[in-house]
């Protein structure tokens, strides 16, 4: 996977298919693997004429691991994505993030408007103003010495999946810890793009996606019935959600 730098920290990243440029920002204790090829994201998007361009955040995946939680804070990852674009000469691009990405393309969105034609939020709803989403006691479960220790159901959710994807838990906690900043309303009603906000019924993580909506000049919601937060990321009403938004901004 190549990678480029910033500021010293080396963030991997993946650049696939011709077409508008669509960057695909991960969640929390994922990557891009996990987030967007195994469900199927990236070909389905390539397959529909976009440039993918997917990036594994700072201390996830392939990318540089960080242990202090001010290095986490959502304006500095989302000037990382900001970064990618500009490493590969993209001015302007879709860009659709997934719960803790979803709040960096959030972020993304109102400090470089210029980068962002379209805006996709996936599993994170009203959480954005009034919440950071995922309790901070998932840095906790991290940091647990085994699975076993955890007693959380969903600091077990996150313990077993980071142990199964060989994620560094130290980087993720301090991650976890670091990430938890919020938008005032204000702000988020200076998000004007087209967007698309789509959270799983069953979620109990992102909160409401229509009190985040009327927030906002041009957003849409999309509800993705009977599923919860991480179950959505590769549903099939998602991915047809998605397409059909996409189709109706064109630009």
């Amino acid at each position: 996977m190549p990678v480029f730098v910033r500021n010293g920290l080396e963030i991997a990243f993946i650049d696939e298919g011709e077409g508008e440029a669509i960057l695909l920002i991960h969640g929390f204790g994922s990557n891009i693997e996990t987030n967007w090829r195994g469900p199927g994201w990236v070909d389905l998007l390539v397959h529909a004429g976009y440039r993918v361009i997917a990036l594994d955040n700072r201390g996830h995946g392939a990318s540089s691991k960080l242990y202090d939680p001010a290095d986490y804070d959502t304006s500095l990852m989302a000037a990382d994505a900001a970064g990618l674009l500009g490493h590969l000469g993209i001015g302007r691009a879709i860009v659709m993030g997934y719960s803790m990405g979803a709040r960096i393309s959030a972020f993304l969105t109102l400090a470089r408007p210029d980068l962002v034609r379209a805006l996709i939020l996936g599993g994170l709803g009203i959480r954005l103003v009034d919440g950071a989403g995922l309790p901070p006691s998932l840095a906790e479960a991290m940091e647990a010495p085994a699975l076993a220790d955890v007693s959380d159901p969903m600091g077990r959710m996150f313990r077993a999946f980071a142990d199964q994807t060989r994620a560094d838990r130290r980087a993720l906690a301090a991650c976890i810890r670091g990430s938890r900043q919020t938008l005032r309303p204000d702000e988020v009603s200076r998000i004007v793009q087209p967007t698309l906000i789509a959270i799983g019924t069953r979620d109990s993580i992102a909160g409401s996606a229509s009190d985040l909506a009327v927030l906002m000049l041009n957003a849409q919601v999309l509800d993705i019935e009977g599923r919860d937060h991480n179950p959505a990321v590769g549903d099939k009403q998602f991915k047809q959600g998605v397409l059909a938004f996409l189709e109706g901004v064109e630009g």
